[in-house]
């Protein structure tokens, strides 16, 4: 069995807050024996975004590679691209490497669109003829003709995404790998492209598919893996990698409460500590009834007051679809300024959810952009199909949609 990845004891490892120092000269050296020696790290400052990661993929096989935030797997993408070095382990990969990881990804912002096409061929070992014959197809793919000869700094990011997309997909890699930068795109694009993946793949072409999109891995993916904190913990069928992480349940334990050592992103200046959903009576649930409202209650930890904070709750069906995203900045809403210690949050909700099981995805950002905790999953509830006086229920016997809207009707009695 010939294989296209084969990766065995892979491990990426980043000293946090560390600086890369300059390029010292001799003098530097000699005068720096002198200097009193740099405290020993902690092992705090350690993270292994990879550890011990060892796994297969086939010639032609389709992978999907699923996980929540900071599981480890964009770093394991720019690993396999060649983008960064491991720091143990090997990583060895057989054919041309085609990566579409993250907006600005193997474009020079300085060349233009066409100047970007040939690079990105050049880089990949092929000649100008065989460019040549792709050239029509990429741009037809990306839609950008008209923006063909202006600098790639002046795209917007979705005109970026088509572009890299088309050239990363149509230029022959024998491996291509994808991260969740598809995201970006509208959603005719992300159609467009997971049609051109399973093309690639039907052609007998290896690729590698990071989503959060448990749909779109399943239509995609003949295989997936889940990663969670750097480790791999699953490996399987589709259904069985997509059942194993769905069943990992959630973020909070059994009263709401996140664990230290849950999966997050950010920097930590402020960190998710409780959440809990509400019911119309203020008591905690995990049930609402059909058209029911509800309340978000958060609490977060703040290592020292922060200003100009926003909170983001976003509401995913298990599967990763998202149904909603909210911010307390919607509407010319102010931002929050966060006390040193324990802060509260509440958010009221007036939506009415199909029945079906849901995720609650919390974070906090400065209005600057930084994240200072963002955590996947942090609760899960079910919306019934029934309302609170029986009187009113969902009647199709399968779910279509995710919201029903408030309508008024006319016709005849």
């Amino acid at each position: 069995m010939t294989y296209a990845i084969h990766v065995e004891g892979l491990g990426k490892r980043y000293r946090l807050g560390h600086r890369t120092e300059p390029y010292r000269t001799l003098r530097d050296e000699i005068a720096g024996r002198f200097k009193r020696r740099r405290p020993k790290e902690a092992k705090d400052d350690i993270l292994w975004a990879l550890r011990d990661l060892s796994f297969d993929v086939k010639e032609g096989e389709v992978l999907g590679v699923i996980g929540a935030n900071g599981a480890g797997k964009s770093t394991l993408l720019k690993v396999l691209s060649r983008l960064t070095e491991p720091t143990e382990g090997r990583a060895i990969l057989r054919g041309r490497v085609g990566s579409l990881l993250e907006v600005g990804t193997g474009f020079h912002p300085e060349l233009t669109g066409r100047e970007n096409i040939y690079l990105n061929g050049a880089m990949l070992g092929m000649r100008k003829a065989q460019i040549d014959r792709k050239f029509d197809e990429i741009v037809a793919f990306a839609e950008t003709e008209r923006f063909l000869d202006t600098p790639v700094k002046r795209y917007s990011s979705g005109m970026y995404v088509r572009l890299a997309f088309a050239v990363a997909a149509h230029l022959e890699p024998e491996i291509l790998v994808v991260d969740e930068v598809l995201a970006v795109g509208d959603a005719d694009f992300q159609r467009k492209c997971l049609g051109r993946m399973g093309s690639v793949a039907r052609e007998g072409r290896t690729v590698l598919f990071v989503s959060h999109n448990m749909g779109a891995v399943k239509s995609l993916c003949t295989r997936a893996i889940v990663l969670r904190g750097g480790k791999l913990v699953a490996d399987g069928t589709t259904d069985q990698a997509v059942a194993a992480y769905l069943g990992s349940g959630t973020a909070s334990g059994a009263e709401g409460e996140i664990p230290d050592d849950v999966s997050r992103l950010g920097n930590g200046d402020a960190l998710l500590r409780r959440v809990e959903l509400r019911g119309p009576d203020g008591q905690p649930t995990d049930q609402l009834f059909l058209g029911q409202p509800f309340t978000v209650m958060a609490w977060f930890q703040a290592r020292k007051g922060i200003d100009e904070v926003m909170v983001e709750i976003g509401i995913s069906t298990i599967e990763g679809e998202r149904v909603a995203t909210v911010f307390n900045t919607d509407r010319l809403g102010e931002p929050y300024c966060l006390q040193e210690g324990l802060n509260q949050i509440s958010c009221s909700f007036e939506v009415d959810l199909l029945p079906r099981d849901y995720v609650l995805d919390i974070s906090v950002h400065r209005v600057s952009g930084a994240t200072l905790d963002w955590v996947e999953r942090a609760l899960r509830f079910s919306a019934l199909n029934v309302a609170a006086d029986s009187g009113d229920h969902y009647r199709p016997a399968q779910v279509r949609g995710f919201v029903r809207p408030r309508t008024n009707w006319g016709g005849p009695r």
